[in-house]
């Protein structure tokens, strides 16, 4: 399965750059404010499933283009085409092919994709076709890039800590709780980063470039190859209350396990009232 999910991620890569830096303002289409699709997102993710349905019949798929798939079966590709299409308009290069491989569960454990129910991420792959980079997990077997073993970092200091994050710009009512978590975390930390695509923003965080990333109200195709890699790279993956709900909430946190708990702490802070995500009192207009 590692073997088709990576040459479908090459194949949706292939059709992203033959199209870098020609797309035109009239093949922009706006899914909200600050929310954009494109025709080489649908042509990508075309050519990933046409790929994938010849190659492992009978598996659904869930895709950010399609939509939920009409019927269900226990095993489901989940595909972003096209993580940073912004990035991709603009010609910055930080922007992958997503693609995960689900298997439904009846664990009551396992984190939720809304439509799918509870489910356990068997492989992840993210591909960055401008420079080759191919991310790769296996449930058990390890995360890696290229075919080099990946490790979480070891930072245990917070002050000597490097974060990531995404901001809220399809929550833009969070505005304020955000940036007042994120005033927090920007003194306690030694720096802060924002690049524009979070599946590779958790391939940075895997590979101990970041040593810990935060962002909410993501899609299930926008994190679930990337929570995979951060687990076979020895980090912690959960929601902002420091559960499971990652996937369902769109909420995540992504860290070492040293310093995991403490972004928890603060983040939660800013966000929860009571056990319930909502902006936390006085904090927005």
């Amino acid at each position: 399965m590692i073997k088709i999910a990576k040459q479908a991620a090459r194949i949706g890569g292939k059709v992203l750059l033959e199209h870098l830096g020609r797309v035109k303002e009239g093949e922009i289409e706006h899914k909200g404010r600050s929310d954009y699709v494109t025709r080489v997102d649908r042509r990508s993710e075309e050519a990933i499933i046409s790929y994938l349905s010849a190659e492992t019949p009978g598996f659904s798929v869930l895709a950010e283009e399609s939509g939920p798939p009409q019927k269900v079966g226990d095993y489901v590709w989940v595909i972003d085409p096209l993580d940073g299409t912004t990035n991709y308009i603009q010609g910055f290069t930080m922007f992958a092919v997503s693609i995960a491989l689900v298997r439904r569960t009846t664990r009551k454990d396992a984190p939720q994709i809304p439509g799918l129910g509870p489910v356990e991420v068997l492989l992840g792959v993210i591909f960055n076709p401008s420079n080759g980079e191919m991310y790769t997990a296996e449930k058990g077997q390890g995360a890696y890039l290229n075919g080099t073993r990946l490790r979480i970092s070891q930072k245990s200091d917070f002050s000597l800590c490097l974060l990531a994050t995404g901001f809220p710009f399809r929550a833009k009512d969070y505005i304020k709780p955000y940036l007042t978590c994120f005033e927090e975390l920007f003194w306690a930390a030694s720096g802060i980063r924002r690049a524009g695509s979070a599946a590779l923003d958790l391939c940075y965080t895997a590979s101990g470039v970041f040593d810990g990333f935060w962002e909410l109200k993501l899609s299930p195709w926008d994190m679930a190859a990337g929570t995979l890699m951060i687990e076979e790279a020895g980090g912690v993956v959960t929601d902002f209350n420091g559960g499971k709900n990652h996937f369902s909430s769109g909420n995540i946190i992504a860290a070492n396990p040293f310093i995991h708990k403490r972004m928890v702490e603060i983040i939660r802070k800013h966000f929860y009232h009571e056990n319930r995500f909502v902006p936390v009192p006085g904090t927005t207009s």
